[in-house]
C-alpha cells in the first residue's frame, strides 16, 4: 500500500472501547476523519478498580457500536477504507481477544487487510502524529500498567533503557487514591487534592534514586504512603487536609523520580546512540499529571530538547 491510505483503527486494551478513522498522506499532516471512545468508568467505580471479565465483556458489546459510529462521523463506509488496524497487544487479555476478534471478523468480511499493532509502539509513534519529529528520539511510556524509556530509532525499532522492576506509575496513583477512598480513576482524583495539600509535609521515599540507571521501582513508595495512612487513622478519621498533603506529598515523590530518571535517559540515549535525541516524548496517561509533566519538562530544558507530549 502506497500513497494516502485511510484506516479504521480499533483499541480494546483497557477499560475504553474506541474506534477512529485516520487517513493519512505523505504530503499532508495526517487527519483523524472520525473518533469515538465510550469508558467505563460507571462499570468498575464500585470496585475502586479495573476488572478484567466485565471490561472484556464491555468491549464485546460496544466494540461494533463505536466502529459504525467513527465511519459515519468519516461518512465513509467500510468499502472506503485501505486498511483495519487493531491493537493487538500489550493489555487485559480478555479485552484484546474481544477487539482482535471483531477484528478479524470485519477484515474477514470486507476482504480488508488488518494490521494488527502493538499497544507500546503505537504510544511512542504518536508523537509523530503531533510534530515533525525526527528520527532516532526518546519516549517515556507512563500508563496505568507500564513505564519505560524507549529509544524509539523507527517505526519497528526499539531500543529498551530501562523501566519499572515492579508497580507502574498509574497502577500506583490509583493503589494510593483506593487506601485514601478517593473516586477511581486515581490519578485525576489524586492530582485533583495534591493541588490544595503540602507537598512537604510527608517525607516519602524517592526509590532507587541513587542507581545510575534507567529503571524506577514505585512499590516502596506505595508502602510508605499506606504506612502513613494506617498511622494518620489509628484513632481518628483523616481529615481532608491530611489527604490533601498526602496526595501532594506523594505526587511530588514520583515527580521528582521521574525528572531523576529522565535526566539519566537521556544521558544514557547519547551513549548508546551516539548521539543526542531529537526530541523527548513522553507518553500515557501519567504524562498528563501537571507535576509530573513539569518534572519531564525540566529535564527537557537542562538538556535543551523539546518535550512533545501527546
Amino acid at each position: 500500500m502506497t500513497g494516502t491510505l485511510t484506516f479504521l483503527g480499533l483499541e480494546s486494551s483497557c477499560d475504553d472501547t474506541a474506534a477512529a478513522v485516520i487517513r493519512h498522506s505523505p504530503s499532508r499532516e495526517t487527519e483523524f476523519l472520525g473518533s469515538v471512545v465510550v469508558g467505563q468508568g460507571d462499570l468498575h467505580a464500585r470496585f475502586g478498580g479495573i476488572v478484567p471479565e466485565i471490561a472484556a465483556r464491555a468491549h464485546a458489546e460496544r466494540l461494533d457500536g463505536c466502529a459504525e459510529r467513527a465511519l459515519e462521523q468519516a461518512e465513509l463506509t467500510l468499502n472506503g477504507l485501505d486498511a483495519i488496524a487493531v491493537t493487538a497487544g500489550p493489555g487485559l487479555i480478555g479485552g484484546l481477544m474481544a477487539g482482535v476478534a471483531f477484528a478479524k471478523g470485519l477484515a474477514l468480511g470486507s476482504g480488508l487487510p488488518l494490521v494488527g499493532v502493538n499497544h507500546l509502539a503505537g504510544h511512542a509513534l504518536t508523537a509523530r502524529m503531533l510534530s515533525e519529529v525526527n528520527y532516532p528520539y526518546l519516549a517515556l511510556l507512563v500508563s496505568g500498567g507500564h513505564c519505560q524509556f524507549l529509544a524509539v530509532l523507527g517505526p519497528d525499532e526499539y531500543i529498551r533503557l530501562g523501566g519499572t522492576i515492579d508497580d507502574a506509575p498509574g497502577e500506583t496513583f490509583d493503589k494510593v487514591a483506593r487506601m485514601l477512598g478517593l473516586e477511581s480513576p486515581g490519578g485525576p482524583a489524586v492530582e485533583e487534592f495534591a493541588r490544595l495539600g503540602d507537598s512537604r509535609r510527608f517525607s516519602f521515599p524517592l526509590p532507587l534514586r541513587n542507581r545510575p540507571n534507567c529503571n524506577f521501582s514505585f512499590s516502596g513508595l506505595k508502602t510508605a504512603v499506606r504506612c502513613t495512612v494506617e498511622e494518620l487513622s489509628n484513632g481518628r478519621v483523616p481529615t481532608k487536609a491530611d489527604v490533601s498533603d498526602i496526595c501532594a506529598s506523594f505526587q511530588r515523590s514520583v515527580a521528582e523520580v521521574i525528572g531523576m530518571k529522565s535526566n539519566l535517559a537521556i544521558q544514557a540515549f547519547t551513549e548508546i546512540i551516539g548521539r543526542s535525541p531529537e526530541a523527548f516524548a513522553p507518553c500515557g496517561g501519567v504524562a498528563a499529571n501537571r507535576t509530573v509533566r513539569s518534572s519531564i519538562l525540566a529535564a527537557c530544558t537542562r538538556w535543551h530538547l523539546d518535550c512533545i507530549v501527546p
